[in-house]
């Protein structure tokens, strides 16, 4: 488990001055009120034939300011490493990220005044790094993404910094019991509707947080809801999960952004999920594609992995005669990967066909029968 940079390698602080306990106070406080500005996320309806009595509702992560599922993350890691005395002022905070954690803890390292460092992979989409650096964020490329969590736990050794380490703190630096947490939100949203104990919660998973919070808070209130990560190719989480293995490795980086990991990370917590599903990449792009026909809204690779496995346990629940509700994540928004899920010619070179998944989404929608 990678441990934080010790916080006076290079550069130490008195946490009794007074000087850092105002700029604390401070610091806390700008995010607090963030927090206070921001508005809850929309949850939106997928178009089912009602005939089904199965509602389908996307929870649209996109629209926080820094247009993704991370803003909570990055909000919660920035409290946590605040509130434990790692996060000092005037040294840099560290990330190894494959891009969104990093664009939304960019933003909050600029808020309260701190230099941000993002150790990324250099394949990480061109429009990623450039809202990096537009929060006023660096971004740190490595050849090999496996090499990410090392070079970043040197780094802030060197400049005497704190590693964020989201791969290890998502799970536990998140008020998983409520708070306004992505839970407790998607339930408040669901409290009128005609189906609000959703039988079904679909997440996907980076560093395992995001699932975490939601199982656990599902328990907390004692709730019937089910738990469901899909998982895209080039990924380990799935084999790990099914295997209880934690020692399970992908040699392979996805080509999904945001979700598959080459290990399993310490924020992933398998014993809290209550099914996992393998997708493959070419479905989720189809899934993105028919979102964006459905709802005319771009959505991320992650978001089709997702919205695959949740179409698939709705077609599920018709066919077992049930009715319900399923609930997904929009994770963030397509405009950051037009040059890829949304480029037939980015699809070629990955010798991706989509059709046939698309086929299975559109049959589905029309008859009822899923053949996928």
């Amino acid at each position: 488990m990678n441990q934080p940079a010790n916080p006076g390698a290079t550069v130490d602080v008195d946490r009794s001055d007074p000087g850092y306990r105002s700029w604390l106070k401070e610091s806390v406080r700008r995010i607090r009120a963030e927090g206070g500005r921001s508005a809850d996320t929309h949850l939106l309806r997928f178009p089912l034939p009602a005939e089904w009595d199965i509602d389908l509702y996307l929870k649209d992560e996109s629209t926080h300011p820094t247009g993704s599922l991370k803003h909570r993350l990055a909000r919660s890691l920035f409290l946590y490493g605040l509130c434990n005395g790692w996060i000092r002022p005037g040294v840099p905070v560290i990330e190894a990220s494959s891009g969104s954690t990093a664009v939304s803890e960019a933003y909050f390292a600029r808020l309260i005044g701190v230099p941000f460092i993002a150790v990324m992979p250099r394949s990480t989409s061109a429009e990623k790094s450039r809202l990096i650096q537009l929060q006023g964020g660096q971004c740190h490329f490595v050849d090999d993404p496996r090499g990410m969590y090392q070079e970043a736990a040197v780094l802030a050794e060197r400049t005497g910094g704190h590693y964020l380490d989201q791969f290890t703190y998502a799970e536990r630096a998140t008020d998983w019991r409520g708070n306004n947490n992505i839970a407790e939100s998607v339930f408040g949203q669901l409290s009128l509707e005609r189906h609000p104990e959703p039988a079904w919660i679909v997440a996907t998973a980076g560093t395992g947080g995001t699932s975490a919070t939601i199982a656990r808070y599902v328990r907390y209130m004692q709730y019937d809801t089910l738990l469901c990560v899909a998982d895209p190719e080039n990924s380990c989480f799935f084999d790990g999960w099914r295997n209880h293995d934690p020692a399970a490795r992908c040699d392979h980086p996805s080509r999904i952004e945001g979700i598959g990991r080459p290990r399993m990370e310490p924020s992933f917590l398998p014993e809290v999920i209550d099914r996992m599903m393998k997708v493959p990449d070419a479905a989720t792009v189809a899934a993105v594609r028919v979102l964006e026909q459905a709802l005319g809204r771009k959505a991320g690779g992650s978001t089709g992995t997702g919205l695959w496995s949740a179409l698939k346990i709705t077609a599920e629940l018709l066919q077992a005669g049930r009715t319900g509700s399923v609930v997904t994540l929009i994770c963030d928004s397509g405009d950051r990967y037009l040059d890829r899920y949304y480029s037939d010619v980015w699809l070629a070179a990955q010798g991706l066909d989509i059709e046939p998944h698309t086929r299975t989404i559109t049959e589905f929608l029309t008859t009822g029968r899923w053949t996928g």
